[in-house]
C-alpha cells in the first residue's frame, strides 16, 4: 500500500511540474490573448524625415512609500518607451531622449520579464545607440521643447513620483503648446506630463480636453495604492474630459487612445496603447505636413 500511494504522490507531484511548465510556456500567449501589447493592424508607414521627436522619462527609480527613499527599483515602463521610440525612428525622425534630472534612465526590471517583454525591447536590448542615450540623458532643463515635432512622455510607476511634480516640466510643456509646434503624446503615468502646465491666464492647460491614462481601478489591481499621484484622479482635479476602456473580464488590459479637439494632445490609456498613440500623432503631423 505505501509503494501504491508513494507512485501515486510521484504521479501526481510529476503531473503537476509539467502543467506549471506548460503554464509557463504558454503565459505569453495567454496574457497576449487576454489583450497584453495586441498587434496594431492600422499601423502605416510614414516618411516623416527631417523632423524630430523627443521621448520623455522619469528619474525616479524607486518604488518608495511616502516618507520612505527604499524599495523595489523601478523607474519607466519599457514598451512605453520602446514601442514610440522605434515608431519614431522607423518613421525617419531624429529621437531624442531626455529625463527630469538627466544621466541614466531608470527602466523598471519587471518590463523585460519573459511574459511581458516586447519585439522592441528586445531590439532596444540589441541596439547600442538607443542604449547610449537611456544612459547618458540630459535633463530637460537643457532642452528646447519648441524645437521638436513630437513630444512622448513615458510611464511607468516613476512618473508618479516626478512628473506631476516637476515646475520646470509643466513650463516645458506649456511654452511648448504655445509655440504651436509640437503634438504631444504620452501612455499610462506619462499624462502626468501634463496636469501642472497651465495654459496664459493661469488655468490649468488639460481642462475640458478629452485625455486619458492609467484608470484607478487598473493601478488597484496591482495592490499599489502608496505611490504619490496618480493619473485618473490627477487629470479629473485638472478638469480634463477623462476618457477610458473597461472590460468586464480583463479590465486590467483595456485600453484606449484619444485625441484633444485641438489634436494637441495625444493620450493612450496603458503600455497597449502605445503603437496607436505613436502613430495617430505621426498621422497628425503628416496632415499637418500636407497642408
Amino acid at each position: 500500500m505505501s509503494k501504491l500511494l508513494l507512485t501515486i504522490a510521484g504521479t501526481l507531484s510529476a503531473g503537476l511540474v509539467i502543467t506549471a511548465v506548460t503554464i509557463a510556456i504558454l503565459l505569453p500567449k495567454i496574457l497576449k490573448a487576454m489583450g497584453l501589447h495586441p498587434d496594431y493592424d492600422a499601423g502605416q508607414k510614414y516618411d516623416l524625415q527631417g523632423k524630430k521627436a523627443l521621448v520623455v522619462t522619469t528619474s525616479h527609480g524607486v518604488l518608495s512609500k511616502p516618507g520612505k527613499t527604499t524599495g523595489k527599483p523601478t523607474g519607466a515602463f519599457g514598451s512605453e518607451m520602446t514601442v514610440p521610440y522605434y515608431e519614431f525612428l522607423d518613421a525617419g525622425m531624429q529621437v531624442d531622449v531626455a529625463s527630469i534630472k538627466g544621466g541614466e534612465v531608470p527602466i523598471d526590471p519587471n518590463s523585460f520579464r519573459y511574459f511581458l517583454i516586447t519585439h522592441e525591447d528586445k531590439r532596444f536590448l540589441k541596439d547600442p545607440a538607443f542604449q547610449y542615450k537611456i544612459k547618458n540623458s540630459p535633463s530637460i532643463d537643457d532642452i528646447d521643447f519648441t524645437d521638436y515635432d513630437l513630444i512622448f512622455f513615458v510611464g511607468g510607476w516613476g512618473p508618479s513620483y516626478d512628473f506631476a511634480q516637476s515646475k520646470r516640466l509643466a513650463e516645458k510643456v506649456s511654452a511648448a503648446y504655445y509655440a504651436e509646434t509640437p503634438i504631444m503624446g504620452s501612455v499610462c503615468h506619462g499624462a502626468l506630463a501634463f496636469v501642472s502646465a497651465k495654459d496664459s491666464s493661469g488655468k490649468a492647460l488639460v481642462a475640458g480636453r478629452k485625455m486619458t491614462g492609467v484608470t484607478q481601478g487598473q493601478l488597484d489591481f496591482f495592490g499599489i495604492k502608496f505611490t504619490p499621484k496618480h493619473p485618473e484622479a490627477e487629470l479629473k482635479k485638472a478638469g480634463a474630459d477623462f476618457r477610458a476602456n473597461h472590460h468586464p473580464v480583463a479590465d486590467i488590459f483595456a485600453t484606449v487612445t484619444v485625441v484633444d479637439h485641438e489634436q494637441r494632445f495625444v493620450t493612450g490609456q496603458n503600455q497597449n496603447s502605445g503603437h496607436e498613440t505613436a502613430q495617430k500623432m505621426m498621422e497628425l503631423l503628416s496632415q499637418r505636413n500636407a497642408k
